[in-house]
């Protein structure tokens, strides 16, 4: 499949997925970030964008006008074509604010079964705010992810160690001066007659516990030394640090967004690139309908993966090329090839413009070099 950039309004453009491109079941991540009920226009003024509501000044980027009912009837509609588009091993992260998130989790824990709903997760956006109002600042948003089974793609993120974080998670120093931890051996629960109810050096698990492996490693783990036996005769399992890949990602992320966005809703490149390597595979095909700047996209593409956006804006439209273009092509990062599509327009009139947009964009580059 080629990567497709689509312009049009996305209740069109999914439905032109699956009845005109025969893409049911066959995209394995969905990232949406699509309005938030603010009930106001977010403009571009001079190249730069506005990401507070109603700015009397430029032109509007997209507009955000559904309240209540009708915004969540907006994104019910969208969320069952997605689900229809997503393969059984797909993922959806659906990013929302704070005011209307609760009742867009209810939507979709019907749509995908709330079996399937996987974090809450709390996204940091930005530095504590000093705006005069009664409440709390408000430094954060929120990313709803679900899977469409059971059985999703999951390749398990790591988050690098700090140096507070060795200095707390392995607190001790053999003679070699690497760190390391211990771990309990045994674990709760007995056994009557399996092999993790044996002796061990001539002891046997606390009563009410059982080896947390079979007595043939552990008498392993203590020839190689990785035994450590307390002054009391008790024996724990040493863990070191260098041999371990990092802490598990927890469901709290600070991925503050660009301070000079180019578009309203321009989210950081390394928030999505987490996404993307956690919940796809290479050349899995991944799918926003709400692209804005096309930065999913653009992560998509340097990530190995193959895309599909859907904008209706023509700034959306423009911005995300320009984001394309910014991706130099090496040995391991393809650079972008894709098609275009302007459902409103005729297939003529679709080549034409992509002739024309995408000529001047290689003569421009050949003025710069």
């Amino acid at each position: 499949m080629k990567n497709l950039l689509i312009k049009s309004d996305n209740i069109k453009g999914l439905n032109y997925l699956l009845n005109k491109r025969d893409l049911k079941g066959k995209i394995d991540l969905v990232y949406i970030d699509p309005p938030f009920a603010t009930g106001g226009n977010f403009t571009i003024t001079d190249g730069r964008a506005s990401t507070i509501s109603n700015s009397k000044n430029g032109d509007i980027a997209y507009s955000d006008k559904l309240l209540g009912n009708d915004f969540l009837d907006f994104i019910r509609k969208r969320l069952l074509l997605l689900k229809e588009l997503m393969s059984e091993q797909g993922s959806i992260y659906l990013h929302i604010d704070y005011k209307i998130g609760h009742y867009v989790k209810i939507i979709m824990d019907e749509v995908f079964g709330i079996e399937n709903f996987r974090n809450d997760i709390t996204r940091i956006k930005c530095n504590p705010k000093n705006f005069n109002r009664l409440g709390y600042g408000n430094v954060k948003d929120l990313i709803l992810f679900y899977t469409k089974s059971s059985n999703p793609i999951w390749n398990e993120p790591r988050e690098k160690y700090t140096e507070k974080d060795f200095e707390k998670l392995f607190p001790k120093m053999d003679k070699q001066g690497r760190r390391y931890t211990t771990v309990p051996i045994h674990a709760p629960g007995e056994t009557e007659n399996g092999k993790s109810n044996q002796p061990f050096k001539g002891i046997m698990p606390p009563k009410g516990r059982h080896w947390r492996t079979d007595v043939e490693t552990l008498e392993q783990w203590d020839k190689e030394g990785l035994i450590e036996w307390s002054s009391t005769g008790n024996p724990r399992k040493i863990i070191y640090a260098d041999e371990r890949e990092g802490k598990r990602v927890q469901d709290i992320w600070e991925y503050k967004d660009p301070q000079y966005p180019t578009y309203p809703t321009e989210k950081n490149p390394d928030l999505l690139d987490l996404i993307i390597r956690t919940s796809s595979d290479e050349n899995s095909i991944v799918l926003d309908c709400f692209c804005g700047s096309g930065t999913t996209l653009k992560s998509a593409q340097t990530n190995g993966r193959k895309w599909i956006g859907i904008d209706q804006s023509e700034h959306a439209i423009k911005a995300t090329i320009n984001k394309l273009e910014t991706i130099e092509g090496d040995l391991f990062v393809a650079k972008p090839e894709y098609e275009f599509e302007d459902l409103e327009k005729s297939p003529a009139a679709n080549a034409k413009f992509a002739n024309i947009y995408f000529n001047s964009k290689r003569n421009r580059r050949k003025n710069r070099n």
